[in-house]
C-alpha cells in the first residue's frame, strides 16, 4: 500500500518528549474529530431536507410511510453496524504493529462479510418486508407508501454494507478525509436526486427510497476508486491465499457477534423507551420525541469524537504505547463531557425558542420544561459512555462492549422502565434512561484500569 511521505520535523531538545507526545495526540485528535463531526452531521442534514421534500406533498401519507419504513432500516442496518465499528479497531491495530498485510486482509475480509450479508437481504427482501410491516402498526395507505418506499431502498444493501466496511477501514487508517469525501458525495446526491424525484417528477416515497439507493452506489463507487488509488491489485492477488484463514475468519465472526448484541441491546433499549412514550398518550410521545431528537443531535457531535478515539486507540495498542492510552482517554472524555453537558445546557435554558423551531404545537411545548432537564444527566452521563464505548471498539473488545451492554439495559434499565410504566410516569421513564447511560458509563469505565496495564 502507497502511504503519504511524513514531513521531517525539527524537535527541540529542550522540550520533554512527553510534551511533544501529548501535542501530537491533541492535533491528531483534533484532527480526526472535527472531520469525522462533519461527516457525521452530513447525514441528518440531507435526511431533514428529504424529510422536508416529502412534507410539502399534497398526501402526507408519503411521509408517514417513509417514516415507518425508517424504522425497519434501522433495525437492519444498524445491527449490521459491527461492519464498520469491528473494521475500525482491528485495521486501527494492524496500522499500529506496521502489518501493511494485516491491514489489507482485515478489510478484504469484512469486505466480503459485507458483500454476503448485502445479497442475503436481496434474496430475503420480501420475507423481511412482510415480518417488519407486520410489527408496525399504520393505515393501509401509510403502509402502501412505506412499502414503496421500501422496495427501492432495499436495493442498496450490498452497497450501504460495503460502505460500512470501507468507512470502517479508512477510520481505522486515520483517513478521515476520505470518509467525508465519501459522505459528501452520497449526501449531496441523496439531496439533488430527492428533489428531482419526488418534487420535479413526483415520484413520491418510491423516489425517496431510490434517492438513497442511488446515493449508496455513488458512495460506494468513490470509496472503491480511493481504495484502489491506495492498493494495488498484485497485493490483492498477493493475499488473496489467506482471505479466508479460519483462525482469522473466527476472530472476525467473534468480534462482530460481540458487536450485534451490544447494538442490539442499545437499540432495544430506545425501542422500549419510544413504546412506553407512547403508551403514556399522543402528547407524552411527542414531547418525547422532540427531547430524543436533541439526543441524536448530540450524539452526532460526540460520535465524531468516540469515533477518532477509536482509532487512535487502536493504533496506540498496536504500537504497544498504552501511556498513550490514558491521555487519550482524559482528552476525548473530557471534551465529550463538555460537549454534552453544553448541549443539553443550551435547550434548558431555552427552550421555548429552540423546540419552537421543532414544532409550532403549544400543547406539546407547554410541559416540555418540566422534563428538559432530564437531558443533563442522560447527556451527561451519554457522552461519557460513548466515547468509552469508541475506545473499547478501538481496542476491539468486543466481549466488554456485549457484556456492558447487556448488564445496563438489563439492570440498568429494564425495572425502573417497569415501575415507569406501572406507576405511567415520564419521570420515571427518564430516569431509567439515565440509569442506562450511567450504568454503560460506570461499567465501561471500571474495565479501563486493566487495558492500561503492560
Amino acid at each position: 500500500m502507497r502511504h503519504d511521505q511524513n514531513p521531517a520535523h525539527c524537535i527541540n531538545e529542550n522540550i520533554p518528549l512527553s510534551t511533544l507526545e501529548e501535542a501530537n495526540l491533541l492535533s491528531r485528535f483534533f484532527r480526526l474529530a472535527i472531520v469525522n463531526v462533519l461527516s457525521n452531521l452530513l447525514v441528518p442534514i440531507a435526511g431533514l431536507i428529504s424529510i422536508a421534500f416529502l412534507g410539502h406533498l399534497m398526501e402526507i401519507r408519503h411521509l408517514a410511510g417513509v417514516t415507518l419504513s425508517t424504522v425497519l432500516f434501522n433495525y437492519i442496518y444498524r445491527t449490521l453496524g459491527f461492519l464498520r465499528m469491528g473494521t475500525t479497531g482491528m485495521t486501527a491495530q494492524a496500522v499500529g504493529r506496521e502489518d501493511e498485510e494485516a491491514v489489507l486482509l482485515i478489510g478484504l475480509r469484512n469486505g466480503a462479510i459485507a458483500l454476503c450479508l448485502g445479497i442475503a437481504i436481496l434474496i430475503l427482501q420480501y420475507p423481511l418486508q412482510e415480518l417488519g410491516f407486520a410489527l408496525l402498526s399504520a393505515a393501509p395507505d401509510v403502509k402502501s407508501s412505506g412499502q414503496a418506499y421500501y422496495d427501492t431502498r432495499i436495493l442498496a444493501a450490498p452497497a450501504t454494507l460495503l460502505n460500512f466496511v470501507l468507512i470502517g477501514w479508512f477510520l481505522g487508517r486515520e483517513k478521515s478525509g476520505k470518509v467525508l469525501l465519501m459522505s459528501l458525495v452520497a449526501n449531496g446526491a441523496n439531496i439533488a436526486l430527492d428533489y428531482l424525484y419526488i418534487v420535479r417528477w413526483g415520484w413520491e416515497s418510491a423516489g425517496a427510497g431510490l434517492a438513497t439507493t442511488i446515493s449508496q452506489y455513488l458512495m460506494l463507487l468513490v470509496g472503491m476508486v480511493l481504495f484502489a488509488r491506495e492498493v494495488q491489485f498484485k497485493e490483492v492477488q498477493k493475499v488473496a491465499g489467506k482471505l479466508f484463514e479460519p483462525a482469522a475468519l473466527k476472530a472476525i465472526f467473534v468480534l462482530n457477534g460481540d458487536i450485534f448484541v451490544r447494538t442490539l441491546a442499545f437499540l432495544s433499549t430506545f425501542a422500549i423507551f419510544t413504546n412506553l412514550s407512547s403508551a403514556l398518550g399522543t402528547i407524552m410521545l411527542a414531547q418525547n420525541a422532540l427531547l430524543l431528537q436533541v439526543l441524536t443531535l448530540a450524539i452526532y457531535f460526540i460520535d465524531g469524537l468516540a469515533f477518532a478515539t477509536e482509532s487512535l486507540a487502536g493504533i496506540s495498542l498496536g504500537k504497544g504505547e498504552k501511556g498513550q492510552l490514558a491521555a487519550l482517554l482524559r482528552l476525548s472524555g473530557g471534551i465529550s463531557f463538555i460537549l454534552g453537558l453544553s448541549i443539553a445546557l443550551v435547550f434548558v435554558l431555552f427552550p421555548t425558542p429552540l423546540f419552537g423551531v421543532l414544532t409550532n404545537h403549544t400543547e406539546v411545548l407547554e410541559c416540555l420544561n418540566i422534563y428538559v432537564p432530564w437531558l443533563l444527566p442522560v447527556l451527561g452521563f451519554g457522552s461519557i459512555a460513548f466515547i468509552l464505548d469508541g475506545y473499547f471498539l478501538g481496542l476491539a473488545e468486543g466481549s466488554t462492549l456485549r457484556n456492558t451492554a447487556l448488564l445496563s439495559t438489563l439492570v440498568g434499565f429494564v425495572p425502573m422502565a417497569i415501575i415507569a410504566w406501572h406507576f405511567q410516569s415520564s419521570h420515571l421513564l427518564w430516569l431509567a434512561l439515565s440509569l442506562f447511560m450511567a450504568a454503560r458509563a460506570v461499567t465501561l469505565a471500571v474495565q479501563v484500569p486493566r487495558t492500561l496495564q503492560d
